[in-house]
C-alpha cells in the first residue's frame, strides 16, 4: 500500500510539474502578445523618462498577478470539486472530512508566483530593452 502511494504520488506530481511548464509557456505567450501590442506605449514612457528596471517590473507584477488569478480560480475550483464529490459519496467511504489546508494554500500561490516570475522574465527584459526611437516607429 506504501509503494503504490508512493508511485501514485510521483505519478501525480510529474503531471503537475508538466502543467507548471505547460501553463508558464501559455503566460509567457500572453505577455509577449501584450509586449508586442503595447510597443508604442513602452516606446513612450522610455522616451519620457522611465527606466528599464521599471518597465521591467511593471511586466513582472503584471505576469505575477496573471499568474496569481489563475491559482486563485484553480484553488478555488479544486475546492469546489472536492466539495461536490465528497456531497455524493456513499456514507460506507465518508470517512475524514475533506478540506484544503492552508499550507497546500499557501504552496498553490508560491508556485503560482514564481511561474509567473520565471516564465514573466523573459517579455519583461524584452520590453526593458526596447528602444524608445523604434517602439515610436512601430505600427
Amino acid at each position: 500500500m506504501i509503494q503504490t502511494t508512493q508511485t501514485l504520488t510521483l505519478f501525480l506530481g510529474a503531471i503537475a510539474a508538466i502543467s507548471l511548464v505547460v501553463g508558464g509557456i501559455g503566460i509567457m505567450n500572453i505577455m509577449l502578445v501584450s509586449v508586442r501590442e503595447r510597443t508604442r506605449e513602452i516606446g513612450l514612457r522610455k522616451a519620457v523618462g522611465a527606466r528599464p528596471g521599471a518597465i521591467l517590473l511593471q511586466f513582472l507584477v503584471e505576469a505575477v498577478v496573471l499568474c496569481l488569478v489563475g491559482g486563485a480560480i484553480g484553488l478555488a475550483a479544486g475546492q469546489g470539486i472536492t466539495t461536490l464529490v465528497s456531497r455524493f459519496l456513499p456514507e460506507e467511504m465518508k470517512g475524514a472530512p475533506m478540506y484544503l489546508p492552508a499550507s497546500a494554500v499557501m504552496l498553490a500561490f508560491s508556485f503560482s508566483a514564481v511561474v509567473g516570475l520565471v516564465f514573466g522574465m523573459f517579455p519583461a527584459i524584452k520590453a526593458a530593452r526596447l528602444d524608445p526611437i523604434e517602439a515610436l516607429r512601430h505600427e
